[in-house]
């Protein structure tokens, strides 16, 4: 029994837990709350994870560059366009959860929740000073997000700097990057259960309303992933690499496809590099660096998606965001996105981390958990196909790009 319940791919079977969780709640009515600890337990897995993941991510990530040298010709103008992409991906997701305001006119009375945390005035000289960690120790204990991302970066410099005497250190942190990978598949495996528990609590707490909020919220991320894709990736394309943005397109296609099936950038990265190589025509040295990194660094599928439910969430709960909290979301959002993990699942671990910091309720992931993996599929698909557009444009900037193999491998 319990053979079978492995087989089963887990996007199935959070499906599934969506749908049972929906028809209990209906039919439980309020007295479905009684089981949502199921999916509080859930809750706090994910949250256990947000540090040491992003830590080792981060880290693993910048060191992975290999030469400090390599920053300049390819690796700095992939981390740029990286970078640029990101803060669009995000101001998008906040720009759309604005106008379509999806989590607004949900009645959340019924919902016991912790007291919201009321974010601190700070100003702009304080919030320099903030992002330096006095105590990185301190700062893992409390999740201060902000300054362990700088100082994970930081540690990330100096093993490049360090170059022969640092690639020990390296490799206990590539290693680390990976058990919390694996750390963090093993918590995806409570999915199912806490989507299930907190699917019904929803439904049988708030009603209709409710789903239809997040009915608008997946197409919204739907959307707002399609608009990367098409227009800006395209634009990219066609301005920045003049290349025929069909051609392109017709190029990664089985990358796309990939990408949407499994909600995996690594899982992908092999399809995504082969595609690159053969159909793009781009250099083996160019496609290996810049995807691998992408597959790290680049997740704007993922920086949109978190600000927009960082809105959602915001609206549901009738918190006020101010502008600079705008801008805090932008900048947490895009690292953020950085830190997370190319496997399934990686977007919730990271929006405890953007929550927290600017006071929207955790609660808010009990909404979404149940319809992640669908939104998931779709960021993902936008991730690899960024990697691929960076890719390629920085190929053509660089001169290692065959463009007579792309157009060869388009006859095909």
């Amino acid at each position: 029994m319990l053979r079978t319940w492995f087989e089963i791919p887990l996007w199935q079977r959070v499906l599934t837990a969506l749908l049972l969780g929906v028809l209990t709640g209906y039919s439980w009515g309020p007295d479905a709350e009684s089981i949502k600890w199921i999916g509080d337990f859930f809750i706090k897995s994910i949250k256990m994870l947000v540090v040491p993941l992003i830590f080792f991510s981060l880290v693993s990530g910048v060191a992975a560059i290999g030469d400090l040298r390599k920053l300049g010709a390819v690796g700095g103008r992939a981390m740029l366009l990286f970078v640029v992409t990101g803060q669009i991906a995000v101001w998008l997701g906040l720009g759309l959860g604005t106008f379509f305001a999806p989590g607004a006119g949900v009645d959340t009375s019924a919902i016991q929740k912790g007291a919201t945390p009321e974010p601190n005035p700070t100003t702009a000289v304080d919030m320099i000073l903030s992002i330096v960690p006095e105590s990185p120790v301190q700062v893992m204990a409390d999740v201060a997000v902000l300054p362990l991302i700088v100082f994970s970066l930081l540690v990330g410099i100096g093993i490049l700097m360090a170059k022969e005497e640092g690639e020990p250190v390296q490799k206990i942190f590539d290693s680390g990057a990976v058990v919390m990978q694996k750390v963090t598949m093993v918590v995806m495996e409570l999915t199912p259960f806490g989507v299930f528990a907190l699917m019904a609590w929803v439904a049988g707490t708030l009603g209709l309303d409710a789903l239809l909020s997040l009915a608008k919220l997946v197409a919204l991320n739907y959307a707002g992933c399609l608009l990367i894709i098409f227009v800006m990736y395209s634009a990219m394309i066609k301005f920045l690499a003049k290349l025929p943005v069909r051609d392109f397109f017709r190029g990664i296609i089985d990358a796309m496809a990939v990408s949407y099936s499994t909600a995996s950038s690594n899982a992908t990265l092999p399809v995504t590099l082969r595609c690159a190589e053969r159909n793009l025509g781009v250099s083996n040295s160019v496609a290996a660096f810049v995807i691998s990194l992408g597959a790290t660094v680049n997740m704007n599928g993922t920086a949109m998606y978190l600000g927009l439910a960082t809105l959602f969430g915001a609206q549901i709960f009738g918190v006020d965001l101010t502008l600079g909290q705008y801008f805090l979301i932008s900048i947490l959002a895009t690292l953020g996105a950085v830190g997370a993990a190319g496997i399934p699942g990686a977007g919730l671990i990271m929006m405890a981390l953007v929550f927290g910091a600017v006071g929207v309720p955790l609660e808010t992931i009990a909404f979404v958990a149940g319809v992640d993996r669908i939104m998931d599929m779709m960021r993902t698909t936008t991730n690899v196909s960024g990697d691929a557009a960076v890719a390629t444009t920085v190929a053509v900037m660089t001169g290692e790009i065959d463009t007579v193999e792309m157009k060869s491998a388009d006859d095909v």
